[in-house]
């Protein structure tokens, strides 16, 4: 099939191109817009287009592609829905899958599914698509979802009933992407229930160029597929009927080819469609199909035929459907010019039907299937010429048999009539004649073909859409290369207007257009990766009436009350006449308008003034009018009358006093008014408003002349010397009427005055009718003397005395009547005196004497005098001397112009005329070119020969020239290169001999192109070849002094032009510099190129030419990150693709305007090395790798790309990946400079990322020496070792293969364990943690009392019974102190609650070097309870002492604050931190922290756990990781015990565990719903065992039965027991506690253990006894168990990071908002901008501070047993979330710490939840002093009288008292603390306090 196949295959069978599915709004922002249309939406598609369809009603746009199916909202080509149907396995010889007794022998392959058909079925609400696929299989799918399928088929139906399928059913469209399928829902048949489907598609089976090749004849099984058929689509019908052939017999109803036949009739299928789509009631409508018949393949003489057929479908509602072979008739369509066959055009392109017209695209095929673009021609064919045709044909068949008219179709099977013949006594109706008959069953074809001339050539069209638009038909035609254009036809079809837009460049656009069919302004079209909405017409580019109805656009049309270029439905009252001005209506109609009187006096008053509007506006009478004068200048207008076409409006004059200034130089000025009609100015005139007596100002000396010829009516005053408008003014005198009249100077010549003489100057007047008066001779403004009157017409300028240094000069003589201002008479004709000097400018006697002929009378004496009354004439002057000639040589022709310089080269051009000679030729001077004395410029005369003479000047003397001129034969030999685009611009070597003689050479190309920038040598000249029409050898000719061309047979061959076809990369750094490698064609011919970018390049680069068909152009530098368009400049010509200047075929600058290829400049990329160090240090001699981190970007940047140095030397590159490159350096680097930049370099962008620091080299080679010699040393030694223990080595070696066999083999096996573990352990655990009691919180008092005073709980870290703290009892003071002690603790308190106090107060204390940090701590806690009911205080307090803090950190390391707790107010922030997180903490964190615990105890206690050492075989802790490997069996007891409410459980144990543990297990499984607090201890029970129903024993860690090893005893387990599972134990309380081993955790090692020693350093002989049953394994490879445990504990701690670094809406964190706000604050008023610093901070108040304290200390907040173990797991925890936190890099290794290595994957996803939380705190509304009050006062209500303040204040006054001197001192230091007298009332404390306190306490 060629190229455009029908049934939207692509135009070519390019794989489908990567297209990104952009939302269509971003693609709005880059619409194209271009002239007269715009593109308004895009949507695109990321594989091929095929087809689409539009729904009007529904407003929905269905688009299919290569895979997929679209529903695209029609206004915006936004998606509603998609629906994937390919790829799939499919083989294009099986039978589709979809028919039950098919089977495929052959393979089947992935195959993708391009859509075949796609057409709407309002009736039924379905949408049929049809892919090639499953040999053209079809879907019905659902109108309004796509996605959906409506009908499935072949129906599932039941197996009672069974649905026959067969071939035909399936095989609907062409199965092939390349082959061509058309189809169309007819309406339905009389009688019928649904729609039928008209199929055109082209044969694919055996014997096509589609059919697989190499396939033998049993596979040509689809031969049957008919061409054409008409199918049942009756979706509600019998099923089994569903796309059957409709009529029966079925044959009556396809036309197939005769299988012989189908290589003579190859049809390619264009389009099929209804015309008239809407037929008035009654009236006949008929489908046709538009078809190629294509040319066959190695016939040059064949040619496509272009057909047009016919099919005819019922009348109306009753009608019958005729039967396909009935009525089916086609005609050739033939589109062809006056010029022969060559201006024929064959093949059928597309076709759009217009009401009478058809319209067609069609091209001339070229020979080579490259062309880029083939000529093509629009015709258009009339359907009254078909019809009339069809109907003379079937008269000519069966009425009056004619055979060259038309022939039955012998080419298809069906059909009963051989041939045309008569029937007899027949007379056809005329239905039968249009549609035929049941006894005329023949598929006709008329022989002669329609014919059409065209109606607009261009080259690449691909697809027509046509509209009829007030007297226009506007044509749309899509472009092979993605491009739309439009052009108006006029009433006699010939072309009036026509504009272009690039719709998607390079992208062929789809051969179906559609307009939509809601709103016709708007076209739909597609190209081969896009759908587009294309409006029209853009008229708002048209601003004015003129350039909107000029444009000839049918659309476009001037809207006069809204004055704007419009759509006639966008112009209010458009429909009634004089709204809206239509291009057919021309300029002329555009409204115009005169004021009248056009030309205003400044000094008359004017009433008004009269409006005289013509042109197409509506009756103004009325209207809200107003004159708009500018300037929001408005006068009131008025219309008497309704009145169109000329319309008379009246209009104030604008205000005297807001008249605009007259320019200056000018007597008038020019006033723009409009008419403002209802807001809008909508015609506009200019007026003059004129000011006579500006014109003696604007002419001073011509006054008079000037006001009397003016344009304006003005007259002159010749008394006053004024112009003025009104005669009346001027005094009685006599004034002049006409300019002539005006008195004025009569100019007459003057001789030339020497400078400084005196002379008088007769001066002659005409019209001096005031002789007499006073006047003055100006010379210019400092010359003035006095004017003496002569006669009536004659004065004399008195003594004039002019100067001047110059050799000459001008001086501008006027007469001004005396006085001011100066008053001239008119001088028309300027007079003037020109003055001279001799001395100046004569530098020799030739020049001096010379100045005679210009009247100056100057003589040579000793240089140039002025000649004296007595003098005599002057002599002759010395002989000429020459000094310099050029050229030096000339052609034998002459002609060259010599240039002779010297002095004395005479006085005039007559004295050389005859002069000059090269030896005996003559050289003619010319004229013009002669400067007096210097220089003469002659031609000079042929030569008989080559010579060589000096030139001679002979003027009255002779002088002869020192150096020679030659007569040569310039002679020309060859040129190169001998070829070049016919675009310009090659560079042309011409060589030759003597090519630069002469002066003027010219080199013509053709004979009369000139070839310019000519450079020349003796042996060659250098040119740039002009442009060429076409590409043809032309002639070159050298011309020398324009004489004839030199001799040769020169020829230049101008080629077709260099074609740039694709660039990429795509993408730049902004920096530039990216190697672009550009493909195309002919590059060959390219000697220079450049690349530059619009709008945003910096300067252009040059390219580099590799071959012919690529080019590599650097990247030019961007101003901005942007996408640009860009142009490349070809021998120094812009470049530009020829098909698209072709196919303009409009203004070539469309073409130019919008480059083909862009460039998206994208931010430079940024390194740095792995460690982001500054400074890497290197040994010199030592290899070198350097790994450098790069940031994520777009640029797609390849290896090759990169550039890496070291100082000078380049590092290799090995690996580069998105984020990593690493290379290394092999040579030895040099140490002179110490010191070597790492710089790495992307195109143009340079990046240093740090330097390499050498060293060490002299420090190394000492080191060397030692080493070696220590080296040297050992060798001896281990020489003499080896000799003495070889043998003992020999005996070690059997024994360790042997032992390193079982070592491996117990790897393995542990290595198998750990993965199994890891794999069921989530699941497991899961299941066992469901714990269903509730969480045990301690209460507030108590998660504050251990959160402040944390060294107050016992080393266990959780109390055994609640302990009362001091805090929360009484005042324990005997009553006789209480009055004193209680008056001066509240006087303290009021103190305290003064802030200048408190503030000193604690600087004071913070001064002294003994108030170490625990003081420091406990100060700060006993301060936040005394104030824990006043919180907003103590956060005033707090911040105040903060930005002390702040200040101090500022100036040494900002970022170290708040890193520790060292100072007081650090403390309190931990605490204020605390009280404030409490309620999110209970409320949110709570829960996954509980659950976590619950979770690490669960999973340890899964394993074994070693009783003293604390060691277990689970952990996330290393150092407590169990590294033996000890086999541990769970066991269930059934144990009953009285106690936490329940009688007996089964627990679950392992074998291993010690007695104690088994009852801490029975003790947590009992007691699970009760508060740790509240347990028995396990010394305070015992455990029986019940072996039978006689025997039980006491189970015991240690008791007789224990066992001895290695003189330890070995704790007692259950294995030691032999304890089954499901054995019955009884736990009960004891009454006296065996305190005989005290906690096991403490026992002696020496003389106990459990699983393992305490310690692996054992004597040899002791190792080799345990060796038997204890077998010992490489320690490190149980680390696995660490991966195990995370993996299981994951989801919580997740779960836990989670609830902590997250919002909740409901309860936003309100403290830490306005905290950070704070710091931010802070930060901001130090001038702190570094985020990094503002993170720490962030970090250590909130996280650090307080966060990690809770989790390391969950007995904080809950009451709960926290042991040892667990502790080292929540180190680790805690451990991850300080580095999740963190900013800095995690530098790990393999030898870093497990502690840190186990988390370090997650840090990073840990990091981006904290980066995450701050911004989310960052966005929240900032809180005020007031909200964040309410709040604190709300907190401190809540738990009020929680605490005894008075023990705080107490304890607080210890420290007053233990600092009372130095408080004291800073009390009185303080301004405001003197001026409230705070330290009298410190002192009244201290005397209340003083006298009993020690005494009471010490009673206390």
């Amino acid at each position: 099939m060629a190229r455009r196949a029908a049934g939207g295959a692509p135009r070519s069978a390019r794989a489908p191109r990567p297209c990104p599915l952009l939302p269509p709004l971003l693609l709005l922002l880059g619409a194209a817009r271009a002239g007269a249309l715009e593109v308004q939406r895009r949507f695109p598609s990321p594989t091929p287009t095929n087809n689409f369809a539009l729904d009007g009603a529904a407003g929905t746009v269905y688009l299919a592609a290569v895979n997929r199916l679209y529903q695209l909202s029609g206004a915006n080509l936004s998606l509603e829905a998609e629906a994937a149907v390919g790829p799939v396995a499919d083989s294009p010889l099986c039978h589709a899958p979809q028919l039950p007794q098919a089977s495929c022998e052959h393979p089947r392959r992935l195959t993708d599914n391009y859509n075949k058909i796609l057409q709407l079925d309002p009736g039924q609400g379905l949408v049929v698509a049809c892919g090639s696929i499953y040999q053209g299989f079809c879907q019905l799918r659902r109108r309004g979802n796509i996605s959906a399928v409506a009908v499935r088929f072949p129906p599932a139906a039941p197996p009672a009933a069974p649905v026959a399928v067969f071939p035909s059913m399936l095989n609907v469209a062409a199965n092939h992407p390349n082959a061509s399928t058309v189809g169309l829902v007819l309406p339905p048949a009389a009688g019928a229930g649904g729609s039928r489907l008209l199929v055109g598609a082209t044969y694919t089976g055996y014997g096509s160029a589609f059919f697989p090749r190499n396939r033998s004849l049993e596979d040509h099984r689809f031969e049957n597929t008919p061409e054409i058929a008409i199918r049942s689509l009756d979706a509600r019908g019998d099923p089994a009927k569903l796309f059957t052939f409709d009529l029966n017999p079925s044959d009556d109803n396809i036309l197939k080819i005769k299988q012989g036949a189908k290589e003579q009739h190859k049809l390619g299928f264009v389009r099929a469609f209804l015309h008239p789509p809407d037929p008035p009631r009654g009236a006949p409508s008929y489908a046709y199909l538009a078809l190629n018949s294509e040319a066959r393949a190695g016939d040059k003489d064949s040619q496509a035929r272009s057909l047009l057929a016919r099919i005819c479908l019922p009348r109306g509602a009753g009608g019958d459907a005729k039967k396909l072979t009935e009525s089916y008739i086609q005609l050739g369509l033939q589109c062809a010019g006056g010029a022969g066959r060559g201006d024929l055009y064959s093949r059928l392109v597309s076709v759009f039907p217009a009401r009478e017209l058809l319209f067609a695209v069609f091209e001339r095929p070229q020979g080579s299937p490259a062309a880029r673009a083939a000529p093509a021609a629009l015709c258009a064919f009339r359907f009254a010429d078909v019809q009339a045709a069809i109907r003379a044909a079937r008269n000519a068949c069966f009425v009056e048999p004619a055979p060259d008219v038309v022939a039955v179709l012998d080419s298809v099977v069906q059909g009963t009539g051989p041939a045309c013949e008569r029937k007899r006594n027949i007379q056809l109706q005329p239905e039968q004649l249009d549609c035929g008959a049941a006894h005329l069953q023949h598929p006709l074809s008329i022989l002669q073909p329609l014919k059409a001339t065209p109606v607009f050539r261009a080259p690449g069209l691909s697809s027509v859409a046509v509209a009829s638009v007030s007297n226009y038909t506007v044509v749309f035609l899509g472009t092979v290369s993605g491009r739309l254009l439009k052009i108006n036809l006029n009433e006699s079809m010939q072309v009036v207007s026509r504009r272009a837009v690039t719709v998607a460049y390079g992208e062929p656009v789809h051969h179906v257009m559609q307009f939509d069919p809601a709103d016709p302004g708007y076209l739909y079209l597609m190209t081969s990766h896009q759908m587009a909405r294309v409006k029209v017409a853009a008229c708002a580019v048209h601003t004015t009436c003129g350039d909107c109805v000029g444009a000839a656009d049918a659309y476009c049309g001037w809207c006069a009350l809204e004055t704007r270029c419009t759509l006639q439905q966008d112009c209010a009252n458009s429909s009634q006449r004089h709204f809206w001005t239509s291009a057919s209506e021309g300029p002329s109609r555009c409204p115009t308008m005169t004021v009248l009187p056009a030309e205003i006096d400044v000094h008359q008053e004017y009433s008004g003034m009269i409006l005289q509007i013509s042109g197409s506006l509506p009756s103004l009478s009325g209207m809200e009018m107003a004159c708009d004068y500018g300037n929001n200048i408005r006068t009131v207008a008025r219309v008497p009358g309704p009145a169109f076409d000329h319309q008379i409006a009246y209009c104030n004059l604008l205000p005297r006093d807001q008249f605009p200034p007259f320019p200056p130089h000018q007597d008038h000025v020019i006033v723009e008014m409009s008419v403002r009609v209802n807001g809008r100015n909508i015609v506009r005139a200019d007026f003059t408003i004129y000011n006579c007596s500006r014109v003696g100002q604007v002419y001073p000396h011509t006054a008079c002349t000037s006001c009397l010829s003016a344009q304006w009516p003005c007259f002159w005053c010749a008394q006053q010397h004024a112009c003025v408008s009104n005669q009346s003014r001027c005094e009685a005198s006599p004034n002049p009427m006409n300019p002539q009249d005006c008195p004025q100077i009569l100019p007459s010549a003057l001789a030339p005055m020497p400078t400084g003489s005196s002379q008088s100057i007769p001066v002659h007047l005409a019209n001096a009718a005031f002789q007499g008066a006073a006047l003055e001779c100006s010379f210019g403004p400092e010359e003035v003397f006095e004017a003496i009157w002569v006669n009536e017409s004659t004065v004399h300028c008195n003594q004039v005395v002019l100067h001047t240094t110059q050799k000459s000069q001008v001086f501008p003589l006027s007469l001004q009547l005396k006085g001011q201002p100066a008053r001239f008479l008119d001088s028309p004709d300027p007079m003037t005196v020109e003055v001279y000097n001799c001395a100046m400018g004569s530098p020799d006697c030739s020049q001096c004497l010379g100045r005679e002929d210009l009247g100056h009378l100057c003589v040579w004496s000793d240089g140039c005098r002025l000649r004296g009354p007595l003098q005599p004439l002057p002599g002759t002057c010395p002989a000429p001397e020459i000094r310099t000639i050029e050229p030096l040589s000339g052609p034998l022709d002459g002609g060259t112009l010599l240039t002779i310089r010297g002095r004395n080269l005479g006085r005039r051009l007559s004295d050389v005329a005859h002069g000059v000679w090269v030896g005996s030729v003559a050289c003619e001077p010319l004229a013009n070119r002669y400067t007096v004395s210097e220089e003469i410029v002659c031609a000079t005369g042929p030569a008989p020969g080559p010579f060589s003479d000096v030139v001679t000047v002979n003027a009255s003397k002779e002088g002869k020239s020192r150096e020679r001129f030659s007569y040569v034969l310039p002679l020309v030999q060859f040129l190169e290169p001998d070829k070049g685009p016919k675009a310009g611009g090659t560079r042309i070597i011409i060589h030759g001999s003597d090519l630069h003689v002469g002066s003027e050479l010219q080199v013509l190309v053709n004979d009369t192109e000139p070839c310019t920038e000519l450079v020349r040598t003796e042996t060659s000249i250098t040119c740039t070849v002009p442009e060429g029409a076409l590409p043809a050898p032309v002639s070159v000719c050298v011309r020398f002094e324009r004489r004839g061309c030199v001799r040769s047979n020169l020829t230049f061959q101008y080629m077709q032009n260099p074609v740039i076809t694709a660039i990429s990369p795509r993408r730049s750094p902004v920096s530039g510099g990216r190697t672009i490698t550009v493909a195309g064609e002919r590059f060959h011919m390219v000697q220079n190129v450049s690349m530059a970018v619009h709008h945003i390049g910096r300067e252009p680069t040059l390219c580099k030419v590799l071959n012919s068909t690529l080019i590599t152009c650097p990247s030019p530098g961007a101003l901005s990150n942007a996408s640009a368009p860009v142009d490349f400049f070809i021998n120094g010509r812009a470049y530009a693709d020829e098909a698209a200047v072709a196919e303009e075929l409009l203004d070539p600058d469309e073409a130019r305007r919008g480059s083909r290829f862009r460039l998206d400049y994208l931010p430079d990329p940024q390194f740095s090395t792995a460690k982001r160090e500054k400074w890497i240090k290197h040994h010199p001699g030592e290899p070198l790798t350097l790994v450098i981190h790069k940031e994520q970007d777009s640029l797609g940047l390849e290896s090759h790309e990169y550039r890496i140095k070291i100082g000078q030397v380049a590092c290799d590159i090995q690996i580069v990946s998105d984020r990593v490159i690493h290379c290394s350096v092999n040579e030895s680097l040099g140490t002179a400079e110490g010191q070597l930049p790492i710089t790495i370099q992307v195109g143009n962008f340079n990046q240093t990322i740090a330097t390499l620091q050498l060293g060490g080299s002299e420090t190394a080679i000492i080191v060397s020496i030692v080493i070696c010699s220590v080296l040297l040393l050992l060798s001896v030694v281990a020489l003499f070792v080896f000799c003495t223990k070889s043998r003992r080595a020999e005996r070690y070696w059997q024994k360790t293969l042997l032992q390193m066999e079982e070592m491996e083999s117990q790897i393995r096996e542990e290595i198998r364990k750990g993965f199994a573990e890891l794999q069921t352990d989530m699941t497991d655990l899961t299941k066992e943690l469901n714990r269903s009691q509730g969480i045990p919180f301690l209460e507030y008092k108590h998660f504050v009392t251990r959160t402040f005073f944390p060294k107050t709980l016992n080393s266990q870290g959780s109390s055994p019974v609640q302990e009362t703290h001091p805090l929360l009892g009484e005042w324990k003071i005997p009553e006789s102190c209480r009055p004193n002690m209680e008056e001066g603790i509240s006087l303290f308190s009021s103190l305290l609650n003064n802030k200048h106090f408190l503030i000193v107060f604690v600087h004071a204390l913070e001064q002294q070097k003994d108030f170490a940090v625990r003081d420091r701590c406990s100060l700060a806690s006993l301060l936040t309870i005394a104030l824990h009911g006043k919180l907003e205080y103590y956060t005033g307090i707090m911040k105040e002492l903060l930005v002390d803090l702040i200040d101090a950190s500022a100036a040494k390391n900002p970022k170290l604050m708040l890193r520790r707790t060292e100072s007081v107010v650090e403390k309190m922030l931990t605490n204020w931190m605390s009280i404030c997180m409490y309620s999110c903490l209970r409320e949110t964190v709570g829960e996954p922290f509980f659950l976590l615990l619950c979770a690490i105890k669960q999973q340890i206690n899964k394993g074994s756990i070693d009783a003293i050492t604390g060691k277990a075989r689970y952990t996330l802790n290393e150092e407590w990781l169990l590294r033996e490997n000890i086999e541990a069996k769970p066991r269930n007891l059934n144990v009953s015990f009285q106690g936490c409410g329940m009688d007996s459980l089964s627990v679950r144990a392992m074998d291993t565990d010690t007695l104690t543990q088994v009852k801490e297990k029975i003790l947590e499984a009992f007691c699970k719903n009760v508060p740790y607090s509240q347990w028995p201890r396990a010394e305070d029970v015992d455990l029986e065992w019940f072996a039978s129903s006689t025997q039980s024993y006491i189970l015991r860690d240690l008791d007789d039965t224990s066992v001895v090893e290695d003189g330890r005893k070995k704790l007692n387990t259950l294995a030691h027991y032999k304890i089954p599972e499901g054995a019955s134990l009884a736990m009960s309380l004891t009454d006296k506690k065996d305190n005989t081993l005290g906690r096991v955790k403490d026992l002696d090692t020496e003389k106990y253990f459990h699983l393992v020693l305490p310690t692996d350093e054992l004597a040899e002989p002791k190792k080799s006894h345990r060796q038997s049953h204890r077998k010992k394994v490489l320690p490190e490879i149980y680390l696995t168990r660490l991966l195990s445990t995370k993996g299981t504990l994951q989801k919580f701690l997740d779960d836990l990071f989670k609830a902590i670094l997250s919002i909740r809406e409901d309860k936003p964190p309100l403290a830490v908002k306005y905290f950070f706000d704070f710091l931010e604050e802070q930060a901001e008023k130090r001038g702190i901008s570094d985020p990094d610093t503002l993170h720490i901070w962030k970090t250590n108040s909130l996280p650090l501070r307080f966060w990690v304290n809770i989790l390391k200390n969950p007995q904080f907040v809950f009451d709960i047993d926290k042991t040892d173990h667990i502790d080292a797991c929540l180190s680790v925890i805690a451990q991850a979330f300080i580095d999740a936190c963190s900013i800095s890099d995690l530098q790990l290794g393999k030898d870093s710490p497990t502690n840190k290595l186990l988390y370090a994957k997650e840090i990073p996803e840990y990091r981006k939840i904290v980066q995450r939380y701050y911004k989310q705190i960052h966005d929240m509304t900032p809180l005020s002093e007031q909200e964040m009050n309410a709040h604190l006062a709300e907190e401190s209500r809540k738990y009020q009288n929680e605490f005894n303040t008075n023990v705080a204040m107490a304890e607080i006054y210890k420290y007053a008292k233990r600092y009372r001197t130095q408080i004291m001192t800073a009390l009185e230091a303080n301004p405001t603390a003197r001026r409230t007298q705070l330290q009298h009332k410190f002192e009244q404390v201290v005397a209340l306090m003083e006298d009993n306190i020690y005494e009471c306490y010490s009673e206390a």
